[in-house]
C-alpha cells in the first residue's frame, strides 16, 4: 500500500484525560512523503501520534490490514452501490463534506468545467508514478518559522542550542542520506539571510553578536560538506553554486572573517609551498561566509589517485618504485594527499558526514602520511639553513594559513574523524557540541589498517599526533578581532579534546617523539629556536604539553615550557625576520603589523603557564631559577607578574603545613620586581602592591624585611616607605609573627628610623610626621627629625601640616616646640573677612590657648601673627573672649613665675588685638552692604549686636559704636527698611 491510516490512543495522565486522535501516512519506496495528524502540533519532527503509528506497521505487519487502492474497489461496485457509497460517507461526514460534495457535483454536472476536461480522478491510497520525486516528509513552512523564531531571540532563551541541534539534525539527514539535509540547510539559510539584524548591523559597522557569528561559521561549514558530498549529481551542485552566489552577492551576507581586512588564500590553492603567491593576492576579492563552499563546487573527486586512496586499506606502491622522489607514496610506499591542507580535510569532513566512515579515515591516514613527510623535509632544510636564522634571531613563515581557527577547523575535523573509530560505547555518534555532556567518552587503540607491513600505529596515536603537528604549526596571528578570538577559541577546543584521552604507554611515546619534533623544528614549528615576530603564541598549549608530559619527562617538559614562554610582539627591540623571498618558504607580506585584539587574553594565558610551572618546581631550587628567569624576561605587565607573586605566595604558604622557602623567595623577587616596575607609572593597585610585599617579605623573614628598609628608595615613593612600610614592620603584630629577639627587634627599628629620616630629608611634607613617630624611641633620631621640619617648615611646608605637626608636639609632651611650629604655621596662613567656617580656624584657636597657656611672652609673639593673617571678626572676637576669661601661663612651664592676673584688653598685648577685631568688624560691615538682600537683614542685625559686644570691650567703646551706627544711616540711607531695623535695635 502507499496510504497507512488509524487511530491513535493516548492514555490518561493525572492532569490530562484519555485521548484519541487520526492519523495518516503516505509512503513511497520505503520513505514517509507526507503526514497529518489530529493532535496539530507543528514541529519540524513528526509527533508521537505518527511515529506510533509506523512503529506499529513496521513491527506488526500482519495486524494492519491491507486493501487495494479505493479506485479498485469503486470500479468494482454498480450505480445503486455508488450512489449508496456516496450517501452514507455524505452522511457520516455531513458537517465537514457537504459544501465539498455539494461544489463537485456542480462541477461534474457542468460540461465545460476543469474537472470533466481531465480523464479519471485522483486516489489517494494509490502509489506515484515511477518518474515521480519521492523523498521524505519535511514541514517547511515549520523550518522557516523556527529559525525565525530562534533567530529573533538574538542567541537568548537557549535558542543558539536550538539551532545548533537543527544543524546536527542536517549533519545527521547527510549521514543517511537523505536528501532532505541539503533542502533543510536551504530553508535554515534562506532565514539566515533574512535575519534583519544583518542590515543594521552593517550600517552600524558593528561586527555581529559573537553567538550569531559561531551560527554562521557552523552553516558555512555545512554548505561545504554539502558541495562535497562524493555522489552528488551535477544538476543538483549546479543548483546549490546558483544559490551560493546568489546570497553571496548580496550585500549583507557577512564575511568570512568577520572583519574587511586581508583575507586568505584560496581553498584550492595547492601546497603552500609554492612560490607562485605573489603580491597581486592582496587584491583579493571580498571572501564571504559562503565563498568557501563556492570553491568547493570546483572540486571532484574523480581523481583515480584520490579514488584508490578512499577505497582500499591495502593501496601501496609496486615496491620497485619506492627509490627516488614521488608525489604519489612515501618511501614505505604508503599513498599520499598533495592537496592544500584545509581542503583536503574538507574532504575528510564530507566523507564522514556523508556516512563513509572508512573511506574518511583512508584519506586521514594518507593526509597525516604526507604531513609527516613535509615535517621531515622542512627539519632537513632547516638543518641546511640553521646557522643562519640563529645569527639573525628571526624567520620567515611557511604557513600563510593557521590550521588552528581555520574556518574549515582541519585540525578538528581530523581529529574526531581518528577518535571516532577508536570511541568504546556503542552510539558512535557525531559530536554535537553540548555543554552539559556529562562524562568523558573512552577510547581504545584500534590499529591502523594498512597495506605496507604491520606499522604498529593506532588511530588513537594518530589522533594525538595530528593535533599536536597542528596545534604546533607556526603561523602568523591573523587580522581582525573575530579571526584572532577564533584562533584561541578552536585552540581551547581542541585541548579539552585531547584531555580526554587517557595517555598510556603509547601514546605518552608519540606526545614525546612529536614534542621534540616541535622543539627542533624550524620554521614550520611555533616552538622552533627562533619564530618571526608575529607568530600565534603557544602559552596554552605549552602548559597541555607540560601537564602532559611532566609526569613521564620532567626535563622535556620544562624545555618545552621556558621555550613558549616568549612574547615577541612585545619585544620592541626583535628583528621583524627576512621579508624578501628566501628559496622555498613563503615569506608574511612585508610591512604586515595587524592589532593584536585578544593580547591581553594572551598575556594572562603566558602568566597561567609561568603560574602551572612555578607550582610544579615547589622545592626545586634549580627549576624555580630558570622559571623566574624566564618570568622577568618574557614577562612585560607589572599586573601579571604581581599575580604570579601572588600565586607563588600562596603555594609557598599552605594552611596545613609549613612554608616553602624556596618558592616564598621567587614571590618576593617577582614582587621586589613589580615594585621597581610601578615605582614611576600609576597604578591603581599600588597600595595594594606595597602592602602585599611587606606581608611577602615578613613571611621570608627578618632578612628580607631589613632588605627592604635598606634599599627602599628603588622600590616605594618615601610615603609609602614611612606611612605603610616601616610602619608595618615596626607594627606589634609583625613582631610577634617573626618572634623576634632583643638585638633582631633593635637592627629593623635603627634601619627604619635610617628610612624615616632619608624619606623625611627627601619629602618632608608627606613624610616628616611619620618620621617623628617612628623615631620617637631615640633621642638622637628624633631630634633630628625635628631639625628636619624646622629647616623644611619655612620653605617646603603647608599650615596644616606644621599644625598637626605641632599638635603632634604638644601630644609628646613639646609645648614649646608646638608653639614654635603653630608660629611658623600662621605665617602661612591668611583667612579673609568672610571665611568665618574656614578648616583653619580650629587650628588658629588652639595655637592661641597653646600661647596662652605657655604666658604673656608667647601670647604676644603669636597675636601679631594673627593680626597679620586672620581678617574674620568672628575669629578675632572669638580669640579675644578666650584671652580675657583666664590668666595666662596656666600650662606651668618649670622655671617660670606667672602673676595669675587677668589681662586687660587696653594693653598690649591685647590691645592690638582688640583694635583689630573691631576694625575687622567695622570693614565687614561694609563689605556686607554692598550686596545684601532684605532675607539677610536680620542676620546682619544680629552681626551688628556681636559687633557692638567687641567694641564695648574698649574704654571709649559705647561712644566708638554710636559713631559707626550714624555714619551707617548717613551712608546706606537708600536702604529705608534696613535702617529701620537699625535704628528699632540700636536707637
Amino acid at each position: 500500500g502507499f496510504h497507512l491510516s488509524g487511530t491513535v490512543t493516548e492514555p490518561a495522565t493525572a492532569t490530562e484525560p484519555e485521548m484519541t486522535y487520526k492519523v495518516a501516512i503516505s509512503f513511497d519506496r520505503c520513505k514517509i512523503t507526507s503526514v497529518t495528524c489530529g493532535c496539530g502540533n507543528k514541529d519540524i519532527f513528526y509527533c508521537a501520534h505518527v511515529v506510533a503509528l509506523s512503529l506499529y506497521r513496521i513491527r506488526k505487519p500482519d495486524q494492519v490490514k491491507l486493501r487495494l487502492p479505493i479506485s479498485e474497489t469503486l470500479f468494482q461496485m454498480n450505480r445503486d452501490q455508488l450512489q449508496k457509497f456516496v450517501q452514507y460517507l455524505i452522511t457520516a461526514h455531513h458537517t465537514e463534506v457537504l459544501p465539498t460534495a455539494q461544489k463537485l457535483a456542480d462541477e461534474i454536472l457542468s460540461s465545460n468545467s476543469e474537472i470533466n476536461q481531465v480523464h479519471g480522478a485522483p486516489d489517494p491510497t494509490a502509489g506515484a508514478s515511477i518518474d515521480d520525486e519521492n523523498c521524505w516528509h519535511l514541514d517547511e513552512e515549520q523550518v522557516r518559522e523556527q529559525v525565525k523564531l530562534f533567530l529573533s531571540q538574538g542567541g537568548y532563551y537557549g535558542s543558539g542550542k536550538q539551532l545548533n541541534s537543527m544543524f546536527a539534525k542536517v549533519r545527521e539527514m547527510l549521514r543517511m542520506r537523505d536528501s532532505n539535509g541539503a533542502r533543510m540547510l536551504t530553508l535554515i539559510t534562506e532565514q539566515f539571510m533574512a535575519d534583519p539584524r544583518l542590515s543594521l548591523w552593517r550600517q552600524q559597522g558593528t561586527g555581529i553578536t559573537e553567538k550569531c557569528r559561531q551560527l554562521w561559521d557552523e552553516l558555512g561549514a555545512l554548505w561545504v560538506c554539502v558541495v562535497l558530498n562524493p555522489h552528488c549529481k551535477l544538476e543538483e551542485k549546479s543548483c546549490w553554486l546558483r544559490q551560493l552566489r546568489k546570497w553571496g552577492e548580496m550585500d549583507v551576507c557577512p564575511l568570512e572573517d568577520g572583519n574587511y581586512g586581508n583575507e586568505l588564500p584560496n581553498i584550492t590553492n595547492a601546497l603552500t609551498q609554492s612560490s607562485a603567491h605573489s603580491q597581486d593576492s592582496l587584491a583579493r576579492p571580498r571572501r564571504t561566509v559562503f565563498t568557501r563552499a563556492i570553491e568547493g563546487c570546483d572540486l571532484h573527486w574523480q581523481d583515480s589517485h584520490l579514488q584508490r586512496i578512499i577505497s582500499s586499506d591495502f593501496y601501496v606502491s609496486p615496491s620497485y618504485q619506492r627509490e627516488g622522489e614521488s608525489l604519489l607514496f612515501n618511501s614505505q610506499g604508503q599513498p599520499l594527499w598533495l592537496e592544500h591542507v584545509p581542503t583536503a580535510c574538507a574532504r575528510v569532513d564530507a566523507l564522514r558526514s556523508h556516512g563513509y566512515p572508512r573511506e574518511a579515515l583512508r584519506l586521514t591516514v594518507a593526509i597525516i602520511n604526507t604531513l609527516r613527510l613535509q615535517q621531515q623535509r622542512q627539519l632537513e632544510i632547516y638543518k641546511h639553513q640553521k646557522k643562519e636564522l640563529l645569527q639573525r634571531g628571526a624567520t620567515t613563515i611557511t604557513n600563510l594559513e593557521g590550521w588552528v581557527g581555520h574556518p574549515l577547523n582541519p585540525i578538528g575535523c581530523l581529529f574526531l574523524t581518528l577518535t571516532e573509530a577508536c570511541r568504546l560505547e556503542e552510539e558512535n555518534c557525531l559530536e554535537i557540541s553540548d555543554a552539559g555532556d556529562a562524562k568523558p567518552p573512552v577510547y581504545q587503540h584500534v590499529p591502523v589498517a594498512t597495506g605496507s607491513q604491520d606499522s604498529g600505529e593506532s588511530y588513537l596515536s594518530l589522533a594525538l599526533e595530528v593535533a599536536l603537528m597542528g596545534m604546533g604549526q607556526q603561523r602568523v596571528m591573523p587580522e581582525g578581532l573575530y579571526a584572532q578570538d577564533k584562533v584561541c577559541r578552536n585552540e581551547e577546543q581542541i585541548i579539552a579534546r585531547l584531555q580526554d584521552l587517557e595517555l598510556d604507554p603509547v601514546l605518552v611515546q608519540t606526545l614525546r617523539k612529536q614534542c621534540i619534533l616541535l622543539l627542533e623544528g624550524g620554521p614550520f614549528s611555533g616552538l622552533g629556536e627562533v619564530i618571526h615576530r608575529e607568530s600565534v603564541p603557544m602559552h596554552t598549549f605549552a602548559k597541555y604539553l607540560f601537564s602532559a608530559l611532566l609526569p613521564h619527562d620532567a626535563d622535556l617538559a620544562y624545555k618545552l615550557a621556558l621555550r613558549a614562554m616568549r612574547l615577541p610582539v612585545l619585544e620592541t627591540t626583535a628583528p621583524s625576520g627576512d621579508v624578501t623571498h628566501p628559496h622555498h618558504l613563503v615569506s608574511v607580506v612585508p610591512s604586515r603589523y595587524p592589532r593584536w585584539f585578544t593580547l591581553g587574553h594572551l598575556e594572562s594565558q603566558q602568566c597561567e603557564l609561568a603560574s602551572t610551572m612555578l607550582t610544579a618546581a615547589k622545592g626545586d631550587m634549580l627549576r624555580l631559577r630558570t622559571v623566574l628567569e624566564a618570568i622577568q624576561k618574557n614577562i612585560h605587565s607589572s599586573s601579571l607578574i604581581f599575580k604570579l607573586a601572588q600565586d607563588a605566595f600562596k603555594i609557598a604558604t599552605p594552611a596545613d603545613s609549613n612554608s616553602d622557602t624556596t618558592l616564598l623567595n621567587v614571590a618576593l623577587e617577582l614582587g621586589l620586581q613589580v615594585m621597581r616596575m610601578t615605582l614611576s607609572t600609576l597604578n591603581w593597585r599600588r597600595r595594594e602592591m606595597v602592602r602585599w610585599l611587606v606581608t611577602c617579605a615578613t613571611e621570608v623573614g627578618v632578612r628580607a624585611l631589613v632588605s627592604i628598609l635598606q634599599s627602599w628608595y628603588s622600590l616605594f615613593t618615601p610615603t609609602e616607605a614611612t606611612s605603610i612600610v616601616a610602619a608595618t614592620v615596626m607594627s606589634h603584630n609583625t613582631i610577634l609573627r617573626l618572634s623576634l629577639d632583643y638585638p633582631q627587634r633593635e637592627e629593623l627599628a635603627s634601619c627604619a628610623r635610617t628610612l624615616a629620616l632619608q624619606c623625611a630629608m627627601k619629602d618632608p611634607q608627606n613624610c616628616a610626621l611619620s618620621a617623628l613617630t617612628l623615631c620617637e624611641k631615640d633621642h638622637i633620631a628624633f631630634e633630628t627629625a625635628y631639625q628636619i621640619v624646622i629647616d623644611a617648615a619655612s620653605t617646603g611646608m603647608t599650615y596644616t601640616q606644621l599644625f598637626t605637626i605641632a599638635r603632634y608636639m604638644e601630644h609628646r609632651g613639646y609645648p614649646l616646640r608646638a608653639f614654635k611650629l603653630a608660629s611658623l604655621a600662621m605665617t602661612h596662613l591668611n583667612l579673609a573677612y568672610n571665611q568665618d567656617t574656614h578648616p583653619a580656624i580650629n587650628d588658629v584657636l588652639w595655637a592661641c590657648a597653646l600661647s596662652h597657656s605657655l604666658g604673656k611672652n608667647e601670647l604676644a609673639a603669636i597675636i601679631p601673627l594673627v593680626v597679620k593673617s586672620v581678617h574674620c571678626a568672628t575669629v578675632l572676637s572669638d580669640i579675644l573672649r578666650r584671652c580675657t576669661m583666664t590668666a595666662p601661663g596656666l600650662a606651668g612651664i618649670p622655671g617660670r613665675r606667672n602673676s595669675g592676673k587677668l589681662m586687660s584688653t587696653d594693653k598690649a598685648p591685647l590691645r592690638q588685638l582688640l583694635d583689630a577685631t573691631i576694625s575687622a568688624y567695622i570693614n565687614t560691615t561694609h563689605s556686607r552692604l554692598t550686596h545684601i538682600s532684605p532675607r539677610h537683614y536680620g542676620e546682619f542685625i544680629e552681626f551688628l549686636s556681636k559687633a557692638r559686644e567687641t567694641f564695648l570691650l574698649a574704654q571709649d567703646g559705647h561712644i566708638q559704636f554710636a559713631q559707626f551706627i550714624d555714619n551707617l544711616k548717613q551712608i546706606y540711607k537708600g536702604k529705608k527698611k534696613l535702617m529701620l531695623l537699625v535704628r528699632e535695635r540700636f536707637g
